[in-house]
Formats: structure tokens, sequence, C-alpha cells
């Protein structure tokens, strides 16, 4: 056993116990955005075909100012880029519902990575551990 292969396999741990923080953070931000957007769509269905309701729209720095969202009129709809669409009611709640598919199917993706990552670091784990154990047997 020598030095060389042990310091491959620590820092092959290492780098694998960093990629899964990231892929924990990663899971992480996609929740949210999928809760972010199941409240998007929530708050879009409440808005009445008839009624005028008042908010307030954030300025900064704890200012806000009231508005009134007008029913049937337009929504604006950020689609990335710094691009921005207007969309009804219903085409604006498609769309974020298909967000949410991608969303969840990315959220998929990273649990499968997670689960593949945490194998690896546990196999190499287990390798270091038999390595060092072996190390320290007395040799005949």
């Amino acid at each position: 056993m020598s030095e060389e292969q042990l310091q491959a396999i620590y820092y092959q741990i290492q780098m694998l116990e960093s990629y899964l923080v990231d892929l924990i953070q990663k899971e992480r931000t996609i929740v949210k955005v999928i809760q972010e957007a199941s409240s998007s769509i929530e708050s879009i269905g409440g808005i009445a075909e008839n009624e005028h309701l008042e908010t307030l729209v954030p300025l900064g720095l704890g200012a806000y100012a009231k508005a009134k969202i007008i029913p049937n009129e337009k929504m604006i709809l950020n689609i990335g880029a710094g691009a921005a669409i207007e969309r009804d009611k219903d085409s604006t709640i498609n769309y974020i519902e298909s967000r949410i598919k991608e969303m969840q199917v990315a959220l998929q993706d990273t649990a499968t990575q997670k689960q593949q990552v945490a194998a690896k670091l546990e196999q190499n784990k287990q390798e270091l551990n038999n390595l060092l154990q072996n190390a320290r047997k007395p040799s005949k």
C-alpha cells in the first residue's frame, strides 16, 4: 500500500463530498423554485374575473406602493434572458405549470445524481478503510 494510493483515494473522497454538497444545494434551490411557482399559480388563480384587487408592490428597502390589479388584463411573464411577454391568465398558468414539470424532472435527475455520488463516496470510504486496515497488519 503506497502513500500515493491513500492520497488519491482521500482526494477522490474530498471531491465527491464537495460534489454531494453542491447537489444538495441544487436540490434545495429547485424545491424553492417549484414552491414559488406553485404559489404563483395559486395567486394568479385567486384573481377574480370581475373584482378589482389592491396589493402592495415592493419598491425596495421595505418601501411599498399600493397598486390595483385589474381583472382580465394581460400579465407580464418573464421568459428569461431579460425578455418578457404579455399573456392572459390561463396562458400564464400553463406556462408556469410547464416550468414546474421541467423543474420536477431536474429534481429527479439531481436526486439520481446525488444517490450515485453518495454510493461512490461510500465505496471509496470503504476502500480507504480496507487499505488502512491492511497497512496496519503486521507483515510476516
